[in-house]
């Protein structure tokens, strides 16, 4: 099948499970450029702590959407949406795959399916966050459940129920209702990758390790010196929040290696949950010898 034939192919799952080097493979053989989902990678600095291959090591396929913002900067998932598409666009003209790849969910489901992003306000978010520190949350709970019973249904934390009046004041409809639908915005395929669970444990927990060896704490020092801290995404991501804490004097080394991994292993879970119930996800067991054909095959499959 030629290349402008294929579909937007994903490499998606919990992390380290070597989906960075799957996508670079299906890019050689199938002619592709990678467009990155994970949304920690679009961060400029972050890389031992995000695991983002260093360029030496990307097999000379172009990547996209990597180091693209300051570590002071918020995500945002409908930005991505847009650029991830504008990537995907541009890799087609020039004849190639769109190989988009990464565990961060809503970010995935962003670039691939039929979702609208609600608007935001940050002066009407600001005046119900005073609302909320002045008379407590039980108010705007109760306002959430009288305009929008389906989101308060679903026990929201604090800062979601926020969102979810703060969309609704302005849009005059329902948070619930800018939920997204599993319908492709263009024809794809996501190629699932996931292990054994006590296999993806020991894996974790080596590759915590191995961050800690190649000098994380060093990493998070300079980044505190570039406003990590100002950061409402980067400094909460796992493994930075924790040596942050190592700075501050208020954790060893140990107990930051310690809760990274514990931090990981639950991300992790909650990302096999995620993709898990996306019954469009085709799995592969990243152990097999023979993975990369069976993941060519199905992406051949007429």
């Amino acid at each position: 099948m030629a290349s402008e034939q294929l579909p937007v192919l994903a490499v998606v799952g919990p992390t380290g499970t070597g989906k960075s080097d799957l996508a670079i493979a299906l890019a050689r053989e199938l002619g592709g450029e990678i467009v990155n989902a994970d949304a920690l990678q679009f961060y400029r600095g972050m890389d031992i702590g995000t695991a983002k291959l260093p360029p030496a090591e990307r097999g000379g396929v172009p990547h996209h959407l990597l180091d693209i913002m300051d570590v002071r900067q918020e995500a945002s998932v409908a930005r991505f949406q847009a650029e991830a598409r504008q990537a995907f666009g541009e890799i087609r003209a020039r004849g190639l795959v769109p190989i988009l790849v990464g565990g961060s969910g809503l970010y995935v489901r962003a670039a691939l399916d039929e979702i609208d992003f609600p608007p935001t306000d940050p002066d009407v978010r600001r005046r119900l966050e005073a609302e909320a520190a002045q008379a407590g949350i039980a108010p705007l709970a109760a306002r959430l459940a009288e305009v929008d019973p389906e989101s308060a249904a679903r026990n929201l934390d604090d800062r979601r129920l926020i969102r979810a009046l703060e969309v609704h004041e302005i849009s005059g409809k329902p948070f619930s209702s800018f939920m997204p639908r599993r319908q492709y915005h263009v024809p794809a395929l996501q190629i699932g990758l996931n292990l054994e669970r006590a296999l993806l444990h020991d894996r974790l927990a080596a590759r915590v390790g191995k961050m800690v060896e190649l000098g994380l704490l060093e990493e998070v020092r300079r980044l505190d010196a570039q406003g990590l801290r100002d950061g409402k995404t980067a400094s909460r991501a796992i493994g930075y929040a924790q040596f942050l804490a190592v700075l501050d004097g208020t954790m060893s080394v140990k107990e930051a290696t310690e809760k990274t991994v514990i931090a990981t292993r639950q991300f992790a879970r909650r990302q096999v949950t995620w993709f898990g119930a996306d019954d469009r996800v085709n799995w592969f067991d990243p152990t097999d010898p023979h993975m990369l054909s069976r993941v060519l095959e199905t992406i051949r499959k007429p």
